[in-house]
């Protein structure tokens, strides 16, 4: 997206939050008030504090999940990390209730991570029994993972008894995401991120049950992969130590799936594509004017092929986004052979522009691929594809009244680099505005919140992403009729969640005034 379009720098605005009582605990805290982050669809408490044991136990009772490799095991290990969060857990349990474990049955074996695989789960915690273990059921692992994340947020440290508590059971949570795709898109283009970066953000992901990690790989300004079958178009990257190999995108990819966080691959065809050429020089139109790729020769269709030959190797997922944003056709015309060519095809701009996508479309679905793009073709398109809204209101609903399915991240609510878009924005943002028939909005594959990087990089991007991502993740997660109408009545709740992301070493700016600021005075961050 062009820059101004998408970055207005607006003065701090303080804004008082509503007032919130309380430490930061665990869910059963606030008086009267659940607060977990996404709310679940279901929820139920008692009144009985129990203390977790020293030594929790992971079990698998019932399941038929083999865990050969190692998901549910790591994912049990973090979980204590999270909640112990490196704090002496030496007190004493005599006379108290103790947590000896939590059971996980899952009912697939399959730990496949498949578009729209079953996230669902059951969390139980009694208060009575011998020995206590919380339970969890699932129909997949991944659905366990979300209910470990939230299990982890039933519990909290307590200074007193230097224990970990949890508070108000006995608990039973039954829960689901209302929508497939729960995206957060990264650009490591116009500022690199160093690996474990890239890696922080998908772990802050799945605290608040994000899925689909966009990864905007390469734009005009930079091409930071390894492709083996081009290796000149590394030569694009901004430096020498600003690159990825090929293992290293493998790594990520491998990170995020066992965490239930599936990696959606970007190249951004025909425009945002100078960077190519600076290996390859025949991609440009002319060596002075250079955008976008010269749509007449075959060689950049090859290249676009061998591109996605290699991502097809590492990216399992089914999607891959071509882009498609933003083409000034202009090299086109003023290019005396691609205008020949125009004509001898009897094209115009809007012409060539519509048979760049399409060809590129077809090479993607010989790849195995469904493609996700920024245009709308309307009939011209692959009926698999899904088309990603990021012009505004307005846009889904034509789109999938064209039959065609569609992701929501309208700039003016869900791009995270809009430091005066502020998070009530990003909650109360509908993907199914004005779409009401039910087939239509099975369609919406659900959202995804776009960390554009003209201005992050490893620095800043956290802050710049939560905790408003977080919002948005609710808006994807949580049941309609769940929902807040009004977000005063959840400022509290997500107050308590951006303090939770801190206490995890996840810089989350406060929730007063804009994207990224900083705290405007002393005090608890839960005012903040």
């Amino acid at each position: 997206m062009a820059l101004a379009q998408r970055l207005r720098l607006l003065p701090v605005l303080v804004v008082v939050l509503a007032a919130v009582a309380g430490p930061c605990t665990g869910a059963g805290a606030g008086a009267g008030r659940v607060d977990l982050w996404p709310m679940p669809a279901s929820v139920s408490r008692g009144r009985q504090n129990l203390y977790l044991s020293r030594d929790l136990k992971l079990s698998a009772a019932g399941s038929n999940y083999s865990d050969g490799r190692g998901i549910l095991k790591e994912a049990f290990q973090r979980m204590v990390a999270v909640v112990e969060l490196d704090h002496v857990v030496n007190g004493s349990y005599q006379g108290l209730p103790v947590l000896a474990g939590v059971n996980v049955a899952v009912r697939s074996p399959d730990d496949k991570l498949n578009f729209g695989v079953d996230e669902s789960y059951k969390l139980t915690v009694p208060a009575t029994g011998n020995p206590l273990y919380a339970q969890i059921e699932a129909q997949t692992v991944f659905g366990a993972l979300h209910a470990l994340e939230t299990f982890s947020q039933l519990c909290s440290y307590d200074f007193n008894a230097r224990l970990i508590e949890l508070r108000s059971a006995p608990w039973t949570i039954l829960d689901r995401p209302r929508f497939p795709y729960r995206g957060l898109l990264i650009d490591t283009s116009r500022h690199y991120l160093p690996v474990p970066i890239i890696k922080s953000v998908i772990d802050s992901m799945t605290f608040s049950k994000l899925n689909v990690l966009h990864w905007h790989i390469v734009d005009e300004q930079s091409f930071p992969l390894e492709i083996p079958s081009y290796p000149k178009l590394w030569n694009g990257a901004y430096s020498y130590s600003e690159k990825y190999t090929m293992d290293d995108a493998i790594d990520i990819v491998q990170y995020a799936e066992k965490r239930g966080v599936n990696v959606l691959a970007e190249i951004d065809v025909p425009g945002h594509a100078l960077s190519w050429g600076i290996g390859y020089p025949s991609l440009w139109p002319s060596a002075t004017c250079k955008e976008p790729l010269d749509v007449s020769s075959d060689f950049t269709f090859q290249v676009i092929d061998g591109i996605l030959s290699e991502f097809s190797k590492v990216f399992k997922f089914k999607f891959v986004h071509l882009g498609g944003d933003e083409v000034d056709t202009n090299c086109w015309t003023i290019t005396p052979r691609i205008k020949t060519w125009l004509i001898q095809h009897g094209m115009n701009e809007s012409d060539a522009y519509r048979y760049f996508v399409l060809r590129a479309q077809k090479i993607a679905v010989s790849h195995g691929y469904e493609e996700e793009t920024f245009n709308n073709f309307g009939d011209k398109l692959d009926r698999k594809t899904v088309v990603h809204n990021w012009l505004g209101s307005g846009v889904a609903e034509k789109v999938v009244a064209a039959g065609l399915r569609c992701i929501v991240s309208n700039q003016d609510k869900w791009y995270l680099d809009h430091l005066d878009a502020t998070w009530e924005g990003f909650y109360m943002n509908e993907p199914l505005t004005n779409i009401s028939n039910p087939e239509q909005q099975r369609l919406v594959l659900g959202g995804e919140v776009c960390m554009w990087g003209e201005h992050i990089d490893a620095s800043d991007i956290q802050q710049t992403i939560w905790p408003r991502a977080a919002a948005a993740a609710e808006r994807l997660w949580t049941p309609f009729d769940k929902l807040a109408k009004n977000t005063r009545s959840v400022t509290a709740r997500l107050a308590r969640f951006r303090c939770l992301l801190n206490l995890r070493g996840v810089a989350a700016a406060p929730l007063a005034g804009y994207g990224r600021s900083a705290p405007s005075e002393p005090g608890s961050c839960l005012q903040q």
